[in-house]
């Protein structure tokens, strides 16, 4: 028994170790790394480098951040402040939040900073972008697409929008089974991008059909720089290009078309633009700009929208207001052309014909509308910050931020950490915007509050999406009340856009337009 007893301890000693010079490999390894990091910092500034841990060697905290999602960001801004450094995706990087921080680095587009996206979002969405455009190309890109989404052009947009809008919540309240709100709206914000902006006459199948392939498209537009069989950027390929040969007809038709009269879409309006200025586009630089317009409308649209569904489910007082503040301007009755109980109809209402009631003045005029808009953006923003590379070394908050390291300003943080907000941030308040507010004032510096960004980069299509969300909020509560299909609310993703898990699922009831409901019946 005594040799025995000596050989486990022999192997027990080997075993301990072996364990203990792999701690210790690993422990030089991380210190190596984090050393390899200190060392970066610009030697020319005596400013130090933001407090914050790179992780593990080569991984960085790229693995925490999958696994924690939003929590990660949040735990690590109350543990080292509103700037700090991190590792993810194999860069170094100075994530950032609080409105001067993120002021700084809007404003300094072009100076400090420059717009960061991964290689194969280039790849597939082309050289021909407002996206990848830098410096003077792209401000004479930018010049050129305001005018797609001028008062104006929003005028026009409008009516059509609100007929679209109608006839889905009306599909919606037909329905005889759940409706999964944020698959309907992917579906709906295509309809409307490809039908109102790039003028495509598309049938149903068509249209169902191109949605997919685009959705794939989007889905890999992230996807690792690698095109071979089966990767996701071979698939994001694929479906672009699939995208291009059916654009390639519609814009070959415009470009025939007599454009001598008042353009009727974004795409037609382009054309006619970049004709006045002698300037015509390629069809590949139209095929890249539809495209582009259409990725700019789609998943954010159709998550703010489906964030608008469920905060108004949760809060029905703020249907209650909307439906005083409806009444109070003539807009109380929704049109009653058609059947109004699923049941006395075998499908949706595809066949009606009422004149649209809303124009960009009448929504302007809702002032709780826009309110109720505004706290849902500021609440659950679709995208949760934007990423930069820093041209030049520079100070914030104390800091040093490197020479080309990336820059990830937060807008979620922004929102919940912003001090000017009375009303605890966390809670849905839509009087916060309202003019009479103490917090509609407090930010009127726009760094408080940046669900569209700001700076030379922010969204040109902010107005239309508000207009969307307005003209969907009236059409919504004047028209329906909707309850969850299922036992709880469904949890929220935030990556790359906030949305619903698992869907969101809810049953639409029709309301009778002869006898408006008080809104307590949601």
């Amino acid at each position: 028994m005594f040799p025995c007893g000596l050989g486990c301890l022999s192997v027990l000693g080997a075993a301990g170790t072996a364990l203990l010079c792999a701690g210790l490999l690993l422990s030089l390894a991380q210190h190596l790394w984090t050393l390899r990091w200190t060392l970066s910092r610009d030697r020319a500034s005596s400013l130090p480098l933001p407090k914050g841990s790179m992780g593990w060697p080569f991984f960085g905290e790229t693995l925490h951040w999958l696994v924690q999602g939003s929590r990660f960001h949040s735990s690590r801004r109350q543990r080292y402040g509103t700037v700090f450094k991190t590792h993810l995706l194999g860069r170094p990087v100075i994530r950032v939040s609080g409105a001067e921080n993120v002021r700084t680095i809007l404003l300094g587009e072009h100076r400090l900073v420059r717009s960061q996206w991964p290689q194969s979002a280039h790849i597939l969405l082309g050289s021909h972008t407002l996206l990848g455009a830098v410096g003077e190309p792209h401000r004479q890109r930018r010049k050129l697409l305001a005018q797609v989404f001028s008062r104006a052009a929003l005028e026009r947009y409008v009516p059509r929008l609100q007929g679209a809008l109608r006839r889905e919540v009306r599909t919606w309240c037909a329905a005889r089974q759940p409706v999964n709100v944020y698959e309907a709206t992917k579906a709906l914000t295509f309809r409307m991008a490809a039908r109102i902006l790039l003028g495509l006459q598309l049938d149903e199948t068509q249209c169902a059909e191109l949605s997919r392939t685009f959705e794939q498209f989007v889905e890999n537009l992230f996807s690792l720089p690698l095109d071979v069989p089966f990767s996701g950027l071979r698939k994001g390929i694929r479906a672009r290009d699939q995208l291009h040969r059916h654009l390639e007809e519609a814009i070959a038709e415009k470009l025939r078309e007599d454009m001598t009269g008042e353009p009727g879409d974004a795409l037609a309006m382009i054309i006619h633009s970049t004709r006045e200025l002698d300037h015509e586009l390629s069809v590949q630089e139209l095929k890249e700009s539809a495209v582009e317009l259409l990725f700019a409308a789609f998943f954010t649209t159709a998550s703010a929208s489906t964030s608008l569904v469920l905060l108004l489910l949760q809060h029905p007082a703020a249907i209650a207001k909307i439906r005083q503040e409806l009444a109070a301007q003539g807009l109380g009755r929704a049109c009653s052309c058609e059947p109004w109980r699923a049941e006395d109809s075998a499908g949706p209402w595809p066949n009606c014909r009422c004149e649209p009631d809303l124009s960009l003045a009448a929504l302007g005029s809702l002032r709780y509308v826009d309110c109720v808009v505004k706290e849902v953006l500021r609440l659950l923003p679709p995208v949760s910050g934007g990423y930069r590379t820093a041209l030049r070394t520079f100070e914030l908050d104390g800091y040093q931020i490197p020479k080309g390291w990336s820059v990830m300003y937060s807008i979620r943080d922004t929102h919940e950490t912003a001090a000017v907000y009375r009303s605890p941030p966390e809670g849905f308040d839509p009087e916060r915007f309202s003019p009479s507010g103490q917090d509609a004032r407090s930010t009127s510096g726009r760094f408080h509050y940046i669900p569209f960004g700001g700076g030379a980069r922010s969204c040109l299509g902010q107005e239309l999406a508000q207009a969307v969300l307005q003209l969907l909020t009236v059409e919504l509560v004047r028209t329906a009340r909707w309850e969850l299909a299922t036992p709880a609310f469904p949890a929220m993703q935030t990556v790359p856009i906030v949305h619903p898990v698992d869907g969101l699922r809810l049953f639409f009831h029709a309301l009778v337009p002869s006898a408006p409901p008080d809104g307590l019946h949601l």
